[in-house]
């Protein structure tokens, strides 16, 4: 292997067990530390720049990237594989369930007995392969059944909704809570006792017909909420989801 990938598959073994947690160092540093040319340094941090692992350029002093972040807008409907996709990430689920089943509670949240069968879709929501969310969803099974067809590894489910079943969410209401994860959803989350989760409750309709329930337990670590506001409009709210480096 020539020099510059040599220093690149040991700077990324040093990555991996983070070892630059406080700081990366430069370019000098690394050509002291290893005994090559500022050339061969170049090349190794170049290939960094390009996978998005650090940032660095003329002048600059090389750094871990920062966290890309996912605006949403409150009050709007949005769709989070769009979302991730829209920054140039790889949005991918892995679905844990996807059948029909009763259930009183979400029956009732929709505006129906509670006898009514609902389809129920739960995933695993990935950004580049690291976890972002666990997703749960009740559908009504009138409505929803030709979705249980569907592979929703690298889909949207509005979009499905929409073309399968002729059903477009145009509004809703939607609840955001801080709450503390449990053991087994830790775990799928790839967090600690320490790092707290948003959950979020939404009530989506189309038109005024309930047609969606849906609960989304976010890292606390990628998920923010914050709002601009005037004199004249009052409070503009949106959220963002992080995508840690």
């Amino acid at each position: 292997m020539p020099l510059w990938a040599q220093i690149l598959a040991d700077l990324r073994r040093r990555l991996d067990a983070g070892e630059f947690t406080d700081a990366f160092p430069g370019e000098l540093a690394l050509v002291a530390e290893y005994g090559v040319s500022r050339h061969t340094v170049r090349e190794a941090l170049r290939r960094l720049r390009e996978d998005g692992t650090v940032v660095a350029g003329r002048g600059m002093t090389p750094r871990l990237a920062g966290p890309v972040e996912i605006e949403q807008p409150l009050g709007a409907v949005y769709s989070l594989f769009s979302a991730v996709e829209a920054t140039g990430h790889i949005q991918r689920s892995v679905i844990r369930r996807l059948d029909v089943r009763a259930d009183g509670v979400m029956a009732t949240r929709l505006g129906l007995e509670e006898s009514v069968p609902l389809v129920y879709l739960e995933r695993l929501r990935l950004a580049d392969e690291e976890p972002l969310a666990l997703d749960r969803v009740w559908l009504p099974a009138q409505l929803a059944r030709p979705l249980l067809d569907v592979d929703f590894t690298r889909t949207a489910l509005y979009d499905e909704y929409a073309r399968r079943c002729g059903v477009r969410l145009t509004g809703g209401e939607e609840h955001i809570r801080a709450v503390i994860p449990t053991a087994a959803e830790r775990k799928l989350l790839g967090i600690g006792q320490g790092t707290a989760a948003f959950a979020i409750d939404r009530l989506g309709c189309a038109r005024d017909r309930p047609v969606e329930w849906r609960n989304t337990l976010v890292r606390g670590d990628r998920f923010g909420v914050s709002a601009q506001f005037s004199a004249r409009d009052g409070y503009q709210l949106g959220v963002d989801a992080r995508r840690l480096a």
